[in-house]
């Protein structure tokens, strides 16, 4: 099994790798279910600080992957997020090329879905581009979109972790803003997602530099090759150079887009559906759907016996130990055949083993118990010698039984006693007499 991080997350496999940290799958062992684990590399105090904020970043929402849980063991943090296995939009680039446009329609309505409710945080995400947009593997339906990757983003206000001069994010992913050094703005998280959009229609990576020296010096160009009008339009408003002229809000920009979509053209029956593949490939060997196949499963209960029961403090009774099945007693040997009588003899039955003399044995097999059995074996009673005694000569009602005992002494006593008591009553008679 793999290693098990601040005991309760085990790292399966590596699945991805960012700019500070490798992204592991893991199984939490206290929820029971699989998760992506980002794990530090650096310990430095730059990127401890960072990694603070991106794991106190609690967003719920369907469209946005944020952090869920964190821990720390000795010089190494991670935080772990749902597992996302379809990949990201550079995957589905790679598998199909240039997506049909209400395809990306439906993926940029839930990337700006998401991107509202982080702005609504005032949180700025600062790094959207293909890489940190990730897929549910939902196959041929609907697509499900994931907003991922924070690890730079920053509340709007909060004191800058870089010089004014550095620039942060992705080259060819940028504001021009950004590239000034302006403070970090929700419009700039908008022109990425212009950029992002122009990718998934053409199947490259755009042009940032010269799409924004188009727009300085021509105004905004007509609708490239391949891209609607209605929809050329939401994107010229969301790339356009100067941040005051842009979207403001991505509330807005939905909004517009909405009403492009109303406007396309109906899909033709020649465009090949689009599937979003399981990218993270099958588990390792010792892993199943539920978890770890080491955890022993309780054994199932045998149908006819009985199961432990709570108690009245809720805990539970331990069930009887298993019992040995009884030993069952050797057949007695038959009998000698007897001759005719008038009377149908009585094989006699034997005797028997534990109780008193004369019992009969009851109508079905004793048990002998384990620790007696090795020092009490159990023999079926002799049969009398024919010679002795004939099954015809013996009453039906004492056949089998040993005669009983008469209560007293034995006639060699008791004979000598009876004399002396007479001789003792003679001589009180003749006492008696002499008075």
């Amino acid at each position: 099994m793999g290693e098990v991080f601040a005991g309760r997350y085990e790292l399966i496999d590596p699945i991805g790798r960012g700019g500070v940290g490798a992204v592991w799958r893991a199984w939490d062992q206290r929820r029971r279910r699989y998760v992506a684990a980002k794990v530090l590399q650096q310990s430095d105090a730059h990127t401890l600080l960072r990694f603070v904020r991106e794991q106190a970043l609690r967003i719920d929402h369907p469209h946005v992957l944020a952090p869920a849980s964190w821990a720390a063991d000795d010089d190494k943090v991670l935080f772990t997020m749902d597992l996302v296995s379809g990949g990201s939009l550079a995957h589905v680039i790679g598998d199909y090329g240039p997506l049909p446009p209400r395809f990306v329609c439906t993926l940029l309505d839930q990337l700006l879905s998401g991107l509202a409710a982080v702005h609504a945080e005032g949180v700025v995400h600062r790094d959207i581009k293909p890489a940190n947009i990730l897929l549910e593997a939902t196959g041929t339906g609907r697509p499900h979109l994931r907003l991922s990757d924070f690890g730079i983003s920053m509340r709007k206000g909060e004191p800058r972790l870089t010089e004014t001069n550095y620039i942060v994010g992705t080259p060819g992913y940028f504001a021009p803003e950004q590239l000034r050094g302006a403070e970090p703005d929700f419009p700039a998280d908008l022109f990425a997602v212009g950029l992002v959009a122009l990718y998934l229609l053409q199947g490259r990576k755009p042009d940032s530099q010269a799409l924004v020296e188009y727009f300085l010096a021509h105004g905004t160009p007509g609708a490239p090759e391949g891209i609607p009008e209605p929809l050329w339009q939401v994107l010229a408003g969301l790339l356009q150079p100067d941040p005051q002229a842009r979207f403001r809000t991505a509330t807005g920009a939905r909004k517009a887009l909405t009403t492009a979509v109303e406007m396309l053209p109906d899909p033709t029956g020649e465009e090949e559906p689009v599937e979003v593949f399981d990218q993270l490939g099958p588990l390792p060997p010792g892993y199943g759907p539920d978890g770890p196949l080491t955890t022993a499963a309780p054994p199932a209960p045998v149908p006819g016996t009985a199961q432990p029961s709570p108690s009245e403090t809720g805990s539970f009774h331990l069930a009887p130990p298993p019992q040995q099945p009884p030993t069952p007693p050797p057949t007695p040997a038959p009998a000698p055949a007897a001759a005719p009588a008038a009377q149908a003899p009585v094989a006699p039955a034997p005797a028997a083993p534990h109780g008193p003399a004369g019992a009969y044995p009851p109508p079905y097999p004793v048990p002998v118990p384990p620790q007696q059995a090795a020092t009490q074996p159990y023999t079926a009673a002799p049969t009398a010698p024919q010679h002795l005694a004939s099954p015809a000569a013996v009453p039906a009602t004492t056949a089998g039984r040993a005669p009983a005992r008469r209560p007293g002494p034995p006639r060699a006593v008791a004979i000598p006693v009876l004399l002396v008591a007479l001789a003792c009553l003679a001589v009180g008679f003749w006492a008696l007499t002499q008075t």
